[in-house]
């Protein structure tokens, strides 16, 4: 936590990412309560998570197992959690300028999708000869998992605010 909160000091903007798995072998409750405490207090801006599944011949397939039911609660709680997160952290997304690398079609014609530099996923309509280029994006709309924009300038290397 001090770690990240000298990098949230040099880096107001940072986001921070992580894993996590739910229900290893002899999880208690806890040791979840103090990993949802850890995700509070870090406020992921993205994250990956997943139940514990036991692997055949690893030192934990031999320890006492986590019921399925519980794996499952406990999964959904923390993704909830982080879901809310992300989504607070897009909604401060909006209305700034964002250099974003456009990637691909969408299924929407004129559309495009690409990567922020915070790893959002940013739609925007513009031609399909911008993918491969860096654009400055003014972002108009959070989304569940994605970000919407409109072509805001010729990026210039520096994200504007």
């Amino acid at each position: 936590i001090k770690l990240i909160e000298k990098i949230r000091k040099a880096r107001p903007d940072i986001l921070i990412s992580g894993d996590f798995i739910v229900g290893f072998p002899e999880e208690t409750d806890k040791d979840f309560d103090a990993t949802m405490d850890l995700i509070r207090s870090v406020k992921y801006g993205q994250a990956y998570s997943f139940k514990y599944s036991i692997r055949p011949g690893t030192p934990a397939a031999e320890r006492e197992q986590i019921d399925e039911g519980i794996k499952s609660e406990r999964l959904y709680e923390l993704q909830a959690l982080i879901a809310k997160q992300q989504k607070s952290i897009q909604d401060g997304m909006v209305g700034r300028n964002l250099p974003v690398l456009l990637e691909k079609t969408t299924r929407f014609d004129g559309q495009i999708v690409g990567k922020s530099q915070y790893m959002h996923a940013v739609h925007v309509d513009a031609p399909s000869s911008m993918i491969g280029t860096i654009q400055n994006i003014l972002i108009s709309h959070s989304n569940k998992n994605t970000l919407t924009g409109k072509l805001s300038q010729v990026y210039s290397g520096k994200s504007s605010e």
